[in-house]
C-alpha cells in the first residue's frame, strides 16, 4: 500500500480497498494485449495509463472523464467517495497543466462522487458551469428497491459536470482583469457603454464583478480595448493588453472562452433509459460488458455541444472508448487511454468496426 493510499485508509478505512476482482465482472481478467496502441478514423488509443500519455497527446479541446466513482466498479476503484480526491488529484494536476481556457471538461460521476472530487477541481483552476442529471427513469430499479432497508429514495441518476478551464490575464480572473483595465485607463464605468454603443449593457454584464458577470462577445471587446486606448491615459497605454506591448487581438480575445452550443430544447436533465438492447456491449451470455458503458447519443450530445470538427478530445479511462467512437464519428480527433485488457479488447473492436463502417461510407 502506498504512502498516500495508507493516509487516506487511515482517515477512512473503507477507502483502503482498492482491488474489485470479480465485482460484477461478465469477463475474466485477460493478459496484456500484444499490441498496445491502435489508431483509425482520427482516433488514437493505448493499453496503458493515461498519466503517461497526456504529455503526448495534443492540447485538448474537450475531456470527458468517466472514472472512479468510489463504488468498487473496475479493478482500481476505490470502495467510498472518501479515495476518490486521491485518485483524482494527479490526473486534475495533468489536465490542468496542458488545457487552455478554451477547454472543456466533462466531468461523469454519481452525486456524491462528484462532491468528493469538485473541491481538487476547483483548486486547479477548473471553474464549475453547472451539473447535468442523466436521469434513468423508474425503469432503471425496475421495482427491485426496498426503501425500508436502503431507508432513501431510489437512485436513478448519474451527473456530468460542465467545467470550464479559468481564464486569467496578470493571475487575475477575466472579469476582475476587464475592471482593473477599465479603471486604469482612468474612464469613469459608465463610459463603458458609450465604447460599445449600449443604454447600460457594458457596466451592467461586462464589467460586473457579481455571478452576473457576462462575457464580452468579439465585437464588444474590441470597442472596449479601442476606446480605452483612444480616450484612456496615454502613460498607460496599452490597456487591454496580455504582452504589454499591444492591446489583444480578436483571437486571442476569443480563445479565452471554450465553446459551447446549446440545442434547442435540451435542458440540463437528460430523461434517457439505461442502455439496453443493441447499444450495450454483452458477452455471449447475455451479461454487460462494463457496468458502466455510457450511451453513445450523450456523449455525442456533450462533444458536440463544445466542439468543432477536427478539435481535439481526450477520453482518459477508456472503458469501452464511448466517447473516442462518438469524436470519431462528429469528426473530431480522439485520444484514449484503457488500463483494463479486457475493456480494452472489446473497445478497439468496437472502434475497428466504426471506422470500417465509416471508410465504406465515405465518398
Amino acid at each position: 500500500m502506498s504512502e498516500k493510499t495508507s493516509n487516506t485508509a487511515r482517515r477512512d478505512p473503507a477507502a483502503a480497498s482498492t482491488r474489485t476482482v470479480g465485482r460484477g465482472r461478465a469477463l475474466p481478467p485477460e493478459p496484456p494485449p500484444r499490441r498496445r496502441a491502435w489508431s483509425g478514423g482520427g482516433v488514437q488509443v493505448v493499453f496503458g495509463d493515461s498519466l503517461e500519455q497526456y504529455a503526448r497527446w495534443p492540447t485538448p479541446d474537450v475531456i470527458v472523464s468517466d472514472g472512479a466513482y468510489g463504488v468498487l466498479g473496475f479493478d482500481g476503484d476505490t470502495s467510498s467517495h472518501a479515495g476518490l480526491p486521491d485518485w483524482y488529484a494527479p490526473h486534475v494536476e495533468a489536465w490542468s497543466r496542458r488545457a487552455t481556457p478554451a477547454t472543456t471538461l466533462w466531468f461523469w460521476n454519481s452525486e456524491i462522487g462528484w462532491a468528493a472530487a469538485h473541491p481538487i477541481l476547483e483548486r486547479a483552476g477548473w471553474r464549475y458551469v453547472n451539473a447535468n442529471v442523466w436521469s434513468k427513469g423508474k425503469g432503471h430499479i425496475a421495482g427491485n428497491i426496498n426503501t425500508r432497508t436502503i431507508r432513501r429514495f431510489p437512485v436513478v441518476s448519474e451527473l456530468c459536470v460542465h467545467y470550464v478551464m479559468q481564464a486569467r490575464v496578470d493571475d487575475l480572473p477575466l472579469k476582475v482583469w476587464l475592471r482593473r483595465e477599465w479603471r486604469r485607463a482612468g474612464l469613469p464605468l459608465k463610459r463603458a457603454n458609450e465604447a460599445c454603443g449600449v443604454k447600460d449593457a457594458a457596466v451592467r454584464k461586462y464589467l460586473d464583478q457579481s455571478h452576473l458577470w457576462y462575457w464580452p462577445p468579439v465585437a464588444m471587446f474590441r470597442k472596449l480595448a479601442d476606446f480605452a486606448n483612444a480616450h484612456g491615459r496615454p502613460d498607460g497605454r496599452p490597456y487591454f493588453s496580455a504582452d504589454g506591448a499591444r492591446p489583444m487581438t480578436d483571437a486571442e480575445w476569443a480563445a479565452t472562452r471554450a465553446k459551447f452550443r446549446c440545442p434547442h430544447g435540451v435542458t440540463n436533465v437528460w430523461d434517457r433509459p439505461a442502455l439496453r438492447g443493441k447499444q450495450r456491449l454483452t458477452t455471449d451470455a447475455g451479461k454487460a460488458i462494463h457496468l458502466n458503458q455510457k450511451p453513445l447519443d450523450l456523449m455525442t450530445r456533450v462533444i458536440e455541444a463544445a466542439s468543432d470538427p477536427g478539435d481535439v478530445i481526450w477520453e482518459p479511462f477508456g472503458g469501452l472508448f464511448t466517447a473516442c467512437l462518438a469524436a470519431m464519428q462528429l469528426g473530431r480527433k480522439a485520444y484514449g487511454a484503457e488500463l483494463d485488457a479486457s475493456y480494452y479488447r472489446h473497445g478497439v473492436e468496437r472502434l475497428r468496426a466504426a471506422s470500417t463502417r465509416r471508410r465504406k461510407t465515405t465518398p
